[in-house]
């Protein structure tokens, strides 16, 4: 009757409690990632040197909608770099379209500029990609990516600012003219797909 409808809804209401601490727990708010990195900052001041929506995706750990990103179809060559403490982090020469609405590479610069982490948030077992100068939240990695590393590192355009230039890969892999300043080559792979963020 009424009373184990009462117990039933209580019941209900302490599991969904439970649930919504969870999820601020692992995806909504997000303790500040500054302890333990190179580049540590107070929420005021990460706050007062970030946009909004950096602060959301870097310190909270957001992710923003599918194809609204500054990035996702940026193609000129150059180097991508945290936001929020300018560690290079990709490279335009790694960059392919994945069709997911994120920028999306096979491999970060260097090994050590980013972190990877195990992420059980919304229900979900992910791989999170962290600036591994600031601890800032950039994305996730999939394993669906195209060869040579068959990886896809997902990536928040919010987390990142682009300095165009020529890209590590592109001077590495061809030699401009030596009158004409080097160009970029806009080129992307393809491959890619999958999860999203």
């Amino acid at each position: 009757g009424d009373e184990d409808m009462k117990r039933i809804t209580a019941w209900m209401g302490a599991l969904l409690g439970l649930g919504a601490g969870a999820w601020a727990a692992q995806g909504g708010e997000r303790a500040d990632r500054s302890s333990g990195y190179p580049v540590r900052k107070s929420p005021a001041e990460w706050k007062a040197e970030l946009t909004d929506e950096q602060y959301r995706i870097l310190r909270k750990g957001g992710t923003e909608r599918a194809f609204t990103g500054e990035y996702w179809d940026e193609k000129r060559a150059g180097v991508y770099r945290c936001a929020g403490c300018k560690n290079p982090l990709f490279d335009a020469g790694e960059k392919f379209e994945s069709g997911t609405g994120w920028p999306s590479f096979t491999a970060p610069i260097d090994a050590d500029a980013v972190e990877r982490h195990r992420d059980t948030s919304y229900g979900m077992v992910r791989t999170e990609v962290r600036c591994a100068r600031c601890g800032g939240h950039l994305g996730h990695v999939f394993r669906d990516g195209p060869a040579p590393t068959g990886l896809r590192f997902c990536i928040n355009s919010g987390a990142l600012s682009f300095a165009p230039e020529v890209s590590k890969k592109a001077s590495n892999d061809e030699k401009p003219p030596a009158a004409d300043p080097p160009s970029g080559s806009g080129q992307t792979k393809s491959g890619g797909g999958g999860p999203n963020l």
